[in-house]
Order: structure tokens, then sequence, then C-alpha cells
């Protein structure tokens, strides 16, 4: 029925044009076909009307479907009320597409041939292969935020995660500690991986190997982060600092310490990463990475519009540097 459509409006402007100049349905056809047996005037005569016409008809403005398959909590809302308020700006229609139940849908396989322009997909749970057939359907999009590393011609936008954990381990080894554990991502996120490869370069650096039984890897929420730092605390020795996936879960870690008679930062340092508006309403005050949330969110729509504009993106594998955020929930570890 869509192509059935296009055709039919196809046909009425051709026949527009052709009633315009004078010239047959077929000659026009022939002339936007580029047919070399028309007369040169003919073909003056038609593509100074098709010229015409398309300076006369308004613009259709172009739309991008923004996919944020998660609860628009702070740290997705940041990035996703950047992403609107510039794609405003560049005078695009924002089609959203948020919430946790829009993980199980087969969304990625529609966007070519729809109502749409292009995408933007944040933290994407969709294999790379999916991506990359995307891709060559050429089909316009960047990704923010990568579950899994990006394929090689896919632009894609993040924070430095590696070079931010290793900022936050290096103040934790500058005060002192060197026995720190790690509540780190899921195994499978890319950003898990990259902060847990930051931690354990820092304490390599330091000389101090991080065992196995120091690490946990969690959903990052409130809830797993109390749980998961339950049980480290409850290992002996115990740890003298946790570093956190996220603020989250460090206000999780904050929860598990209180409820076993620890302070923070006295009894235990606890650090987390985003610096979301949590991070300074938790008591301590949480030490930090902060993320250029929004930075990255308008970056994303800088290189997209670059790509809708018939250009290659800058870089294709944009990394957008994190910024060390100290507060009053990490000190020197207590002596003995």
């Amino acid at each position: 029925m869509e192509r059935q459509a296009e055709n039919v409006k196809q046909r009425a402007s051709l026949r527009d044009i052709a009633a315009e100049t004078g010239v047959s349905i077929a000659t026009v056809s022939r002339v936007l076909n580029d047919h070399v047996n028309v007369a040169p005037r003919t073909r003056d005569l038609v593509l100074q009307a098709v010229e015409r016409r398309r300076r006369e008809t308004p613009a259709r403005t172009r739309t991008v479907h923004l996919r944020c398959p998660y609860v628009l909590t702070d740290y997705f809302g940041l990035i996703v009320s950047s992403i609107a308020e510039t794609l405003k700006l560049h005078g695009l229609r924002l089609l959203l597409d948020a919430g946790e139940s829009g993980q199980h849908s087969d969304v990625l396989r529609g966007l070519p041939g729809g109502d749409v322009d292009a995408a933007i997909l944040i933290l994407p749970p969709e294999e790379g292969d999916e991506l990359v057939a995307l891709s060559r359907a050429g089909f316009p999009f960047v990704v923010v935020d990568p579950r899994t590393p990006p394929p090689p011609d896919i632009a894609s936008v993040s924070a430095a995660h590696s070079a931010g954990a290793r900022a936050v381990a290096d103040h934790l080894i500058g005060l002192g500690h060197r026995d720190i554990a790690v509540i780190a991502g899921p195994e499978e996120w890319l950003a898990g991986d990259a902060r847990l490869a930051g931690h354990r370069a820092a304490l390599a650096k330091a000389g101090v190997l991080l065992t196995p039984d120091r690490v946990r890897h969690v959903e990052p929420t409130t809830a797993q982060g109390r749980s998961a730092a339950g049980e480290l605390l409850g290992l002996g020795p115990r740890p003298t600092a946790i570093v956190c996936f996220n603020d989250k879960v460090a206000v999780g870690t904050v929860q598990a310490a209180r409820e076993r008679g620890l302070r923070v930062p006295d009894d235990l340092s606890v650090a987390g990463f985003d610096d979301i508006d949590l991070a300074e309403a938790t008591y301590p005050r949480l030490t930090t990475v902060r993320q250029p949330l929004q930075e990255m969110g308008r970056m994303a729509v800088t290189q997209l519009m670059r790509v809708l504009d018939g250009h290659q993106p800058e870089a294709l594998h944009i990394e957008l540097a994190t910024t060390l955020v100290v507060r009053d929930s990490t000190a020197a570890p207590r002596v003995g």
C-alpha cells in the first residue's frame, strides 16, 4: 500500500509538471531519468519547472527515532532531554521510544523504509550484528553509550569509562587504601568491562592485585549494590574501600555499611560513578566520577546531523572526558 501511494504521488507530480510545461508525461519522465533522446530546450524547460516546484514546496521536517528502552531516571533522562533540546535547535522532529518494555521489541528491523529519517539508540540491547544490518540497509543512526563494543563503521558516543575508573582508584590509592573491592556492572556491558579494567590498571600500578573475591558483578541498582556490599563487608579481612559501578550502587553500599555499624568514610570509603543528583543528596555526599551526560546527547545529534547532510562523521567512536569529583565519602583508611 505504501508503494502504491508513492507511485500515485509520483504520477501526480509528473502530470503537474507536464501541464505546466506543455509537454507529455512521458517526456517529463525521460528528462527525470536522464534519457538522451530529449531536445535540450525541452530538457531545460522541464528541469526549470522541477526546480521551481522544489523551491515552492515546503521541506518536510525530518524525524529522528530516539530509542531509550529504560526508565527515564536522572541518568537516562539527562541524555534524552539533551538530545530532545538539540534536535529542536536543528529543526528536527523527535519520536521518543522509551521504557523497559521496549527492550524486547523488534524495533530496528522496521526503521528502514518507515516514517523516520534517522535514529539515536541509547545503550541498545540489540546484538552487534543487528546494528550492522541496520547500517548496511543505509539507515543513518548513532549509538550513545553502547552496551557492547560497537562495530568499526558505526558512529558512537560514550564517556571515557576506563580513564574515569583509573582516576577514582588512583584517588583511593593516594589516600592510602590498598584493600579496595569493586562492585562492577554487568559482565556483558562495555562500560562495566572498561571501568573494571581501569580499576585493575590503577591497582596494578600500585603493586596491588585485584583478586576475584574482591569483585562483584551486579545490575546497577541500589538494592543490588546493597546486597553485593553486604557480601564484601562480610569478608575477612574487610576491604577498606569499595568503588562502585555507579552512584546508585554506591548508595546501596553506604546503606549496607550502616547496617553493620560501619561509618562512611571513617570505617569504609565508598566511591561511585556518574555524578547524578543522588550523589550530592545522600549522606555523606559521594565521591564520584562525573560523566558528561548532556554533552553526550549533544554530540550524538551533531554526529547524526553530519550523516543526514551527506558527510562522514568527524570520528566514528567518540569518548568524552570524565572528571573526578571528590566529596565526603572517601578518606584515608584507619590505622589498625
